[in-house]
């Protein structure tokens, strides 16, 4: 037997401890739990959700700080005519992926248009859409969607 087949059990017997040591270092740093004084997700006053999050947030602010706001330049397009959105966030860093959704059928569905925000906190995207009617459509920043912006397509 190879000495690669005798390491492994060994290698993933220290991972999985280092794993465990981490979880268990994880939540003795989010503070008291349901019995302790803490909310019913089992974080501490004052400590905030204790699910995770796959949002950036930005230093200093909470997550309940986090805003995503978006305008369309044009109420009224002709079909796959282009037209813009531009967005403004607070709470999430600069660099995060900005994605478009649409309303179709009753279900948000994401749309192949994306951008970033930028330094100054906000962001701009070219849209065309084919569906003619009134048209619902919002961003989506870190899990953050802002309110729907109507665009009636002609």
């Amino acid at each position: 037997m190879s000495a690669t087949f005798r390491l492994r059990p060994a290698v993933a017997g220290a991972l999985a401890a280092g794993l465990i040591g981490a979880a268990a270092a994880t939540a003795a740093a989010t503070g008291p739990g349901i019995g302790n004084g803490g909310n019913e997700n089992g974080a501490g006053p004052g400590t905030g959700s204790a699910t995770a999050s796959t949002a950036p947030i930005t230093p200093g602010s909470s997550a309940a700080a986090r805003t995503n706001t978006v305008t369309a330049d044009r109420e009224q397009v002709r079909q796959w005519e282009q037209f813009r959105l531009h967005g403004k966030v607070t709470g999430i860093k600069a660099g995060t992926a900005v994605r478009l959704q649409q309303m179709q059928h009753g279900a948000w569905r994401t749309l192949p248009a994306t951008s970033v925000v930028n330094r100054s906190l906000d962001y701009s995207m070219r849209v065309k859409l084919g569906i003619r009617g009134v048209n619902r459509i919002r961003t989506v920043v870190a899990g953050q969607p802002s309110a729907p912006v109507t665009v009636t397509v002609r």
